[in-house]
């Protein structure tokens, strides 16, 4: 198959290989860290590759099982297919699998390890709420996650922050239970354990960072693709006004359950007042609006 029409994001390629080198040094001081106080080597590296492969091979089945999404067929959802299928077919792409979220939050997301391994979710929510004009417009966005092939290294990314995490609460427990005492050498192990436990939070903290810088980059990469293929950014804007907005109209409880794939979906479950959108994964609407509407002009010469 010929090269797909979804124009290639020098910036975003670069910051991807960035993220990517910073993960495999993140990678390497977590193993360090776990063999310094005193676990096996091989075990630490059967464990540490373990996880990359169950993420990276298993990413689409993770994203999947945690939205209570199903794959469907064309004889299921015909409406979903057939908007997948144009815009393969303007894209020049692979048909990635087609899925169906049960929540009534308005949302899709993309995930899989690559362009034969994907998979485009969108909600029952999503699909109740859009003309088919705008869901094929935030269909294209996903289709563009699945041609910048960003989707794997931001769950790998995730994972070095769950990876950090598990290390700091046994590190933090491990403290807790050894008091104060000291090993034959004579160092003081609950030292040494909350040594690493601040550590790990630090890789945590600079992990959690990478990944949001790329997911926002991402996010207005994606659009500005996902436009340009449908050639209609003020539809794309005005699905991200609409969907926005419906977002209020979901309970908060079920927004909560969600938040944890903030940074694979659309738009974030909880996008949170003006401070908490500087943690925010996502830019806000403001600017993708912004992008949209330039663009717009830019096509309309």
């Amino acid at each position: 198959m010929a090269k797909s029409k979804i124009e290639t994001d020098h910036g975003l390629n670069v910051r991807m290989f960035i993220t990517g080198l910073a993960l495999v040094v993140l990678y390497g001081l977590i193993v360090s860290l776990l063999i310094y106080v005193g676990l096996s080597m091989a075990i630490v590296i059967v464990v540490a590759l373990a996880m990359i492969f169950s993420q990276y091979f298993f990413s689409d089945k993770i994203a999947m099982f945690s939205t209570h999404a199903r794959e469907v067929s064309a004889q299921e959802e015909p409406r979903l297919h057939e908007i997948v299928d144009r815009l393969c077919l303007l894209a020049n792409m692979p048909k990635p699998r087609v899925g169906i979220a049960e929540m009534d939050m308005p949302n899709a997301f993309a995930t899989g390890r690559s362009p034969s391994h994907a998979v485009i979710c969108a909600t029952r929510g999503l699909m109740g709420r859009l003309s088919d004009e705008e869901l094929e417009a935030v269909l294209a966005h996903e289709l563009s996650h699945v041609a910048h092939r960003d989707v794997a290294i931001m769950t790998i990314a995730s994972g070095v922050g769950m990876l950090a995490g598990l290390v700091s609460r046994m590190a933090m427990w491990g403290a807790m239970l050894s008091g104060g005492s000291r090993d034959r050498n004579g160092e003081n192990v609950a030292a040494l354990e909350m040594i690493t436990w601040l550590v790990s939070i630090v890789i945590y903290i600079v992990a959690y960072l990478l990944t949001l810088a790329l997911s926002r980059y991402r996010e207005l990469a994606a659009d500005r693709s996902g436009a340009i293929l449908i050639g209609k950014p003020s539809v794309l804007a005005s699905a991200l006004v609409h969907i926005t907005g419906d977002m209020g109209r979901i309970p908060r409880t079920d927004l909560r359950k969600a938040e944890s794939m903030n940074a694979f979906f659309l738009v974030p479950a909880l996008a949170g007042n003006s401070a908490a959108a500087l943690f925010s994964t996502h830019p806000s609407l403001e600017k993708r609006l912004d992008q949209l509407n330039k663009l717009e002009r830019e096509l309309n010469g």
